[in-house]
């Protein structure tokens, strides 16, 4: 019996069954894309055989990512196939580059604990450290002069850096260039690298050229990996830059077998050093007639009408006012609908105002006049596309449709410091230190002197609105509350046992914020939205807290220092911390589970829309031109040191891609696309839309039948989630109400139980299994394990700004020593350590990592090390028997997941327990199959409890509250136990 192929069209089929060798698939919108590399997986495994570890798949997004292993492993079910899809190289790039350092970590600069800084971080690091870079000569030519802040100059570092890492352009190599300004820029490119190799971290970018260092430098870890990739899949080619097309031609060298998906006429991301021309000269790297280019063109998403003004959109390409030319730049190919229109109506229509509030009525007029029709049954159905969601005008109709009772989701449309609940939040925190608010007001105060004029005004008014609802009688606990403690801050001489994020758990205990926290988490995005922003607050305080080192408050004055620890830590937050991020934005809640959230309409940027579908797209910015971006210093770095030639020509590039990003906002409607504006009869719309939107009908017309359409539901996300004992379920038991605060809503913890001396224990037995295992015990000595632990204890305490007295050092270094010299030189028994064996179940995916030793018979034994003294086998505790039982249950999830994932026969489990200084260390249970399916069980039944969100219970234990951040607000709901 032959493969079955499913829905598959001829062209589809095509690319399933065509894996060896270069091939490029060419996707036009909805084209079923995702459905043909899911196919093509499947083929692999089924039909050709292919192990799940042999396969690596780069996609876009990790949204993508995990929504393509759900796929997979539905169908390989569907089709009664055991294989377990964690082996699968998937993800992005950035991931997939982590998870080969972290494979390979001994071949890199980098040390256990390393860090991975997201865009803020990394500008803030820099902002930190700046006086290196002052060090360089030319550096203000370089960042600007003395009007440019210090914040924008390391923006701009940032951005330098990055484009240097995306074309692999070596920063030692501008510094023997004879323009100042290139010198400049190399040496400050090299003390970041510095930076980062000294503090342990990586960035976005770096994260690829060490990956292709490992790669280039270490040819044994190149030729590992791809002798075991046999096939390789990269989704939105179109989208990858230089060092990511270099990475993907490294690791297929071996077997050649690269697949190249996207869409020409969708690249979209040049700003951020994607280049077209991968997609378009991948065929020519190889010797003519090898690689097989697949078109995809029938399209299963748009109604007929929409496919065919896209199409003409993107061929039209002349006017009387405009004209450019294609000029082999993109595939010619002309989208197929999968059937003609069933409508005599238009589906594609304008939708006009005369001015903005003309245009907001408007818009609102057809909304409920969609959802008058009963055709629209929930608003998750409607997308507004924009070049950007932080437009006025944009946030303006958001605003006024939900005054008008129509909710709106727009997560990165920046107005999370405009929220009421934050704006009050910011209010309390900033009453409750009133030093800091006196200063305000006084002209030589830091606050004065770098506030801009708006922020104090912000200041000013979350201070108004908090002090409108202190003067309410639901005010007037937290007014008692706050009093008192702002009068301890002004008076403070000693130390509290706080910081901010301790304080702002304490107000949670009062309202609004319990009201907030009582959500229920069935309601809508709009309702949750409110306690999803107040845990991204507990983040950000959260952060400032770990960059600045701060975990209590102080009324002494450290030497030479004029100010309170207390009113420095304060500035630093309000007037540096908080005013940088107002500056830069901060995107709210995002859910990967939800495609649109139900009750909502969606505010979207058309790159964010990328790779979506709606039934009904309503596409502004139509007052947009094609723009030429203006040349940067670092656009001459490129052109001088790039390792290939310009490709598109300069002039058309504006062109190219003002087109490309509307033919994707286009493509997004699946039965009804609105084209809308505000008409003002000379800039919008702008003269390259009015040769397609003067034709179109206009809602209003006639011709605009509503009653004919039949509008789709907005599809699920499928995703499945991940659990891991120690993480959830653990948790789960021991507080469903922990479980829903920390682990799904989100909010940050304060007490961060002291992991330090746990982790340096272990990474450093880590750092000697990894030694055996590459058959180097002859550097297992008392020497180098000291090495290793001293080298991971300098990174690891920076990461976690926390540290070790001596004698916990000395501590944490015997267990490992007497670890080792227990071991007596017999490594041979160490099978793999830290090894993954996550496992895809049907329903959700199970992650755990594990250290396994050889076994008798061919079996193998599970080790768990515990850095704490064996406990009392004897002891009647039921604190110590409940830990033993958490312990064998663990090790029944490991010894299942070992088993399910790699067939192989676990004959023990054990603890090691390295504290224990005299006695066996260890304690060790005999595998039981009965025992295991009893304890998966009881696992599946939680997790399927997490899923429901089951988070009605709490804690019992005193302790167990006593160390709660929500101890105050748990104090104020049923069924807690008073301390």
């Amino acid at each position: 019996m032959g493969f079955d192929f499913g829905r598959a069209n001829d062209a589809q089929r095509l690319a399933i069954e065509t894996t060896d060798g270069p091939v490029l698939i060419t996707a036009g919108p909805g084209t079923g894309k995702t459905f043909t590399l899911v196919q093509r997986a499947i083929y692999l495994i089924e039909e050709r055989g292919v192990a799940p570890e042999e396969i690596m798949v780069a996609t876009f997004t990790e949204k993508a990512a995990k929504e393509l292993v759900t796929r997979i492993t539905n169908e390989l079910d569907a089709r009664g196939i055991s294989v377990n899809l964690t082996e699968m190289y998937v993800g992005t790039f950035h991931s997939l580059c982590l998870r080969i350092l972290k494979e390979n970590l001994e071949y890199t600069r980098l040390k256990q604990g390393f860090r991975v800084l997201d865009e803020f971080d990394q500008s803030y690091t820099i902002f930190q450290n700046f006086h290196h870079f002052k060090t360089v000569s030319g550096w203000e030519q370089v960042l600007g002069g003395p009007q440019t802040g210090t914040w924008r100059r390391s923006t701009m570092l940032c951005s330098l850096v990055n484009n240097l890492c995306e074309e692999l352009i070596d920063p030692a190599a501008l510094l023997s260039d004879s323009d100042p300004d290139m010198m400049a820029i190399g040496q400050l490119a090299m003390k970041y690298r510095e930076l980062l190799a000294d503090e342990n971290l990586l960035d976005f970018a770096s994260i690829q050229v060490e990956s292709h260092r490992l790669l280039t430098e270490h040819p044994e870890v190149a030729d590992k990996l791809s002798t075991q990739l046999r096939y390789l899949m990269i989704d939105e080619y179109q989208d990858t830059n230089y060092v990511q097309e270099q990475l993907v031609f490294l690791l297929a060298k071996e077997h050649g077998n690269i697949c190249v998906v996207g869409d020409d006429d969708q690249g979209l991301y040049r700003f951020r050093g994607a280049t077209i021309r991968n997609i378009l000269e991948f065929p020519s790297k190889f010797p003519d007639g090898e690689c097989r280019i697949i078109p995809l063109v029938t399209n299963y998403r748009s109604d007929a009408q929409i496919v065919d003004f896209y199409n003409e959109w993107m061929t039209t390409t002349s006017s009387s006012e405009f004209s450019f030319d294609w000029a082999g730049f993109r595939y010619d190919k002309t989208i197929k609908p999968a059937g003609p229109t069933p409508l005599s109506s238009p589906s594609v229509i304008r939708l006009e105002g005369e001015d903005e509030k003309d245009w907001q009525a408007q818009v609102l007029r057809f909304v409920e006049r969609l959802k008058a029709s009963g055709k629209l049954t929930d608003y998750n159905q409607l997308a507004f596309l924009f070049r950007s969601v932080k437009y006025p005008k944009v946030k303006a109709l958001a605003k006024y449709l939900e005054e008008h009772g129509i909710n709106v989701y727009s997560p990165r449309s920046e107005m999370f410091f405009d929220r009421t609940e934050i704006k009050l939040a910011i209010g309390l925190l900033l009453l409750v230190f009133p030093a800091y608010v006196q200063s305000l007001g006084q002209k030589d105060s830091p606050a004065a002197k770098f506030l801009k004029p708006e922020q104090r005004t912000y200041y000013s008014e979350c201070i108004k609105q908090a002090n409108t609802h202190l003067s309410t009688p639901e005010g007037e606990d937290l007014r008692e509350w706050l009093v008192a403690h702002g009068r301890e801050h002004i008076a403070l001489t000693a130390q509290t046992d706080y910081a901010i994020a301790g304080l702002f758990y304490q107000m949670l205990a009062f309202e609004p914020f319990v009201s907030y926290l009582a959500t229920p988490m069935d309601t809508g995005m709009v309702d949750l939205r409110p306690t999803r922003n107040l845990a991204l607050l507990t983040q950000i305080i959260g952060k400032f807290e770990y960059l600045y080192n701060v975990s209590i408050l102080s009324g002494r004055k450290g030497k030479g220092q004029s100010q309170r620890h207390i009113d420095r830590t304060i500035d630093h937050f309000f007037t540096l911390y908080l005013r940088l991020l107002m500056e830069g934005g901060i995107g709210e809640y995002e859910d990967d589970s939800e495609y649109a959230p139900s009750g909502c309409v969606s505010f979207l940027t058309i790159h964010q829309s990328k790779g979506m579908e709606f039934p009904i797209v309503l596409t502004d910015s139509l007052h947009t031109v094609p723009r030429k971006d203006r040349e940067t210093i670092i656009d001459q770095v490129i052109a001088k040191y790039s390792h290939r030639e310009a490709f598109e020509p300069e002039d058309q590039i504006k062109f190219y891609d003002f087109w490309r990003v509307y033919y994707t906002a286009f493509s997004r409607a699946q039965n009804l696309l609105v084209l809308t504006c505000v008409r003002d009869g000379k800039r919008t719309p702008s003269k390259y839309f009015r040769h397609v939107y003067n034709d179109l009908p206009e809602d209003s017309s006639e011709a605009f039948d509503l009653s004919e359409f039949t509008f789709e539901t907005v599809k699920d996300v499928n995703i499945k989630a991940k659990f891991s004992f120690t993480s959830h379920i653990s948790v789960y038991e021991t507080c469903p109400r922990q479980y829903k605060f920390y682990r799904d809503l989100e909010f940050s913890p304060v007490r961060i139980s002291a992991r330090l001396f746990g982790t340096l224990v272990h990474q450093t037995i880590e750092d000697v299994h990894r030694a055996a295992l590459r058959g180097e015990e002859h550097l297992i000595t008392a020497e180098n394990v000291a090495k290793w632990f001293d080298v991971n204890y300098t990174y690891l305490s920076r990461a976690e700004r926390t540290y070790l007295a001596p004698a916990q050092q000395k501590s944490a270094l015997g267990q490992v020593q007497r670890y080792v010299e227990r071991q007596d030189g017999k490594w041979e028994r160490i099978k793999q350590a830290e090894v993954d064996v996550s496992l895809v179940k049907p329903e959700y995916i199970v992650d755990g990592t594990i250290d396994l030793i050889r076994g008798e018979s061919g079996t193998v034994e599970i080790v768990d090390f515990k850095s704490e003294k064996k406990p009392d086998l004897h002891s009647t505790s039921k604190w110590h028997q409940d830990r033993l039982e958490r312990y064998r249950r663990q090790l029944h999830l490991y010894a299942h997941l070992v088993h399910e994932r790699t067939g192989e026969t676990v004959s023990k489990m054990h603890v090691y327990y390295t504290g224990e200084e005299d006695s066996n260390p260890q304690i060790s249970w005999d595998y039981s199959p009965t025992a295991v399916e009893a304890t998966m069980e009881v696992f599946d039944e939680t997790v399927h409890k997490i899923m429901a969100r089951e988070y009605s219970g709490c804690a019992r234990s005193e302790k167990t509250c006593g160390t709660c951040d929500f101890n105050a607000y748990c104090s104020t709901q049923p069924g807690k136990p008073r301390n």
